[in-house]
């Protein structure tokens, strides 16, 4: 079998119906879904099936619905090989995009998925007032070589913090920090080359330095947490170093708060070891896309797919949807 990874998406998959026919066709799932929700002390899942869309879209409810309706997902997978008398592959990496680490740590066995939902509820809620009340945002800027990237920072710079806070793929990078200064670099984008700037519906400026409170926060947060040594190796965001104990992966969750993520490297990183297929496991297929870009001769399979039975593309048997 092929040397594969499991890679796990951030806030931004969410959409209203995420999971809502996984469940109805995955006992798994569904008691993926109902932890979840015991974990909360509230319907999270109801709020993922049925909206509304801007309720869901806020943070502290998007994070931790991400978290559990992707855990559904590989739940529901590992169920269909376990049918199907499928040996479940061990992957080389467990890999998550942002918020994504915090799903790639309960699949790796460093955190409970009961933890892990409060976690991203609190990872929210102390995002949402990092800043000490500076005005946050973000900008997505496209087609921009990165040679030009240093000129781009510089000339927001000049009106307050910013920082390159997600590398996607090739051509595509998200600035983060002061309003003022993710403005500034907007207005001068199209000079330096990119083809545009999309300022962001975001009101914090997640991955920069205004969330070092935010890092602060969840220093005392994460403290108390039991966390165990990760069953497959994590990449830690900012750098795609491997991550292989348990205070490794405590440390991630603080300092991917005010640094990049470098999806390039994570992605250059798995190919380099040898890394053939990756299994998108959540909502959505943007971290499909996105390695398609970065390493076209991969493998690339979202397990989300309305065309399949409970929604769900079972990789490694012979209804899966390989792409190239």
């Amino acid at each position: 079998m092929d040397r594969i990874a499991f890679v796990f998406p951030g806030q931004g998959s969410q959409s209203v119906g995420m999971g809502k026919a996984l469940v109805e066709a995955s006992p798994a799932a569904a008691a993926v879904l109902a932890e979840a929700d015991d974990a909360l002390g509230e319907p999270m899942s109801r709020l993922a099936f049925d909206g509304p869309a801007e309720e869901l879209d806020l943070t502290v409810n998007a994070q931790p619905a991400l978290v559990a309706v992707s855990i559904a997902y590989l739940a529901a997978v590992r169920e269909r090989w376990a049918a199907a008398g499928i040996a479940a592959p061990q992957p080389a990496y467990s890999a998550g995009h942002s918020m994504g680490q915090y799903t790639a740590m309960v699949a790796a066995g460093v955190l409970s998925l009961a933890d892990a939902v409060r976690l991203v509820r609190e990872r929210g809620v102390q995002m949402q007032a990092s800043g000490s009340g500076r005005a946050g945002a973000m900008a997505a800027i496209i087609g921009l070589d990165d040679s030009r990237l240093p000129e781009l920072i510089a000339l927001g710079s000049s009106h307050g913090s910013l920082t390159v806070a997600n590398r996607n793929a090739p051509g595509q990078v998200v600035i983060s920090g002061d309003r003022a200064a993710v403005e500034a670099a907007l207005a001068g984008v199209k000079e330096l080359g990119a083809r545009r700037g999309i300022l962001l519906p975001v009101s914090v400026a997640a991955h920069s330095p205004l969330m070092a409170e935010a890092a602060e926060g969840m220093t005392r947060v994460l403290a108390p947490v039991h966390f165990a040594d990760p069953k497959v190796p994590l990449l830690a965001n900012a750098d795609a170093r491997p991550i292989t104990t348990a205070d490794g992966a405590r440390g991630e969750l603080i300092e991917h708060l005010t640094r990049g993520v470098d999806w390039i490297a994570a992605v250059g990183r798995m190919t380099a070891d040898g890394v053939t297929t990756f299994v998108e496991i959540g909502p959505g297929k943007i971290l499909t896309g996105l390695i398609k870009r970065i390493a076209p001769d991969a493998n690339a399979i979202a397990v989300d797919d309305a065309g399949a039975p409970g929604g769900i593309a079972v990789p490694f048997d012979e209804r899966a949807t390989i792409t190239h």
